[in-house]
Order: C-alpha cells, then structure tokens, then sequence
C-alpha cells in the first residue's frame, strides 16, 4: 500500500476502472447517497479490477465498509469518524487519511494515528458544497510544512496547478471532476500522471 501522488476519487465503477487501467495508484470510493450494501458492492468490485495493480483503494467516511470490503484503508472528513477512532477500527495494516485545513489540525490528525492528509478546498469546486473559502497552494504548502506525512491537495484541482502544489511541498492531488467529468477518464488520468511525472523528476 502507498500514499500515491494521484488519488482519483469515484463512485463510479467505470471511472474507477478507467483510471486503474491508465496507472492511477490510488482510487477513493467516495458515495454520499446509497446504502452501505451498495458501496460495499462496488467497493468490492473497484478491488477485482484493482487486484494486481499495485494500486491501492480507499474508501471515504465508511471506515466499516472498507474493513468489510477489504480495501486497503479509508479516508475520515471533519464530520465522519475522529481520527483516532478510525485507526481503532481500521487497525495498523491500512492506510488512513484524514482532512485537515490548517497546521494545527493537521498534527493532530498525524498524532492521532492518520497516515496523510487530505487538505482543501484548494480551490473553489463543484463537488462538494457548503466549503469554506479556498485555501491556495501556499496555505495547503504551510500545512504539508507542519507535518511529516504526505499532504494530498483536493478540491477543483486541474492538471495546470499540480506544479505550483508540487512546488510547495504537496505530496500529491486528488482529484474529482477533472477526471469523473471528463469524456476520457483514463485520457484524463493520464494527463495527471504526465504531469506529476514531469513535476517531481
């Protein structure tokens, strides 16, 4: 399992697969509206499709789901599981991210037992609402600086600003519309993993 540099986050099963297909080493499941049965299934089906990869899926806020599933770890937002928690759930073989928006936050998450951070809005997105201001790549950068575990940008994340974020010392991106809204996701996905590539040569 790894933090990877790209984190395409999915509720679909074809956006999954298409990003596996054109190297992407991490898929998150994120589904906000179905029941838990449901995303068990898919989360189920996302791992045979990722089975030999290499790569690594995730899945948001359902920290049970994941561990039922088997997938390799989970990510927990401001209003899901605390930190702390999750890890308990979880236990010391998967990965778990948590959300952060500020140095302070951040080393508790890391303190608490969460492997990366997820920190945003770093820009401003469709993808979810009721976010607060946007954070910028510097303020992203101050708290990939106030930790030692990778730091992965999200929200309206575009292939043009992965190199400033990189610059700051962001570990990597996750990424949503650019890639599920896309007429090509793997196209899509591909471009990220050129230019992350191109980035941290």
């Amino acid at each position: 399992m790894r933090v990877g540099r790209l984190h395409v986050i999915t509720e679909r099963l074809d956006v999954a697969r298409a990003a596996l297909q054109a190297g992407a080493p991490v898929v998150q499941v994120r589904v906000k509206d179905r029941a838990d049965r449901e995303v068990y299934e898919l989360v189920c089906r996302v791992r045979e499709v990722a089975a030999g990869s290499g790569a690594t899926v995730l899945v948001n806020d359902r920290v049970h789901v994941a561990v039922a599933a088997g997938a390799d770890g989970a990510h927990v937002g401001a209003e899901d599981l605390p930190v702390e928690a999750a890890r308990r759930v979880l236990g010391p073989g998967r990965l778990l991210g948590g959300t952060a928006r500020d140095p302070v936050t951040a080393r508790a998450h890391e303190a608490a037992g969460a492997d990366y951070l997820g920190v945003g809005p770093t820009f401003r997105t469709r993808s979810k609402r009721g976010l607060p201001d946007p954070l910028g790549p510097a303020r992203v950068g101050d708290v990939a600086r106030a930790v030692r575990i990778p730091v992965v940008a999200i929200a309206g994340i575009t292939v043009d600003a992965v190199p400033a974020l990189l610059d700051e010392g962001v570990h990597g991106v996750a990424v949503i519309s650019a890639i599920n809204d896309a007429d090509d996701p793997a196209a899509a996905t591909e471009a990220f993993l050129r230019v992350i590539e191109k980035a941290t040569r």
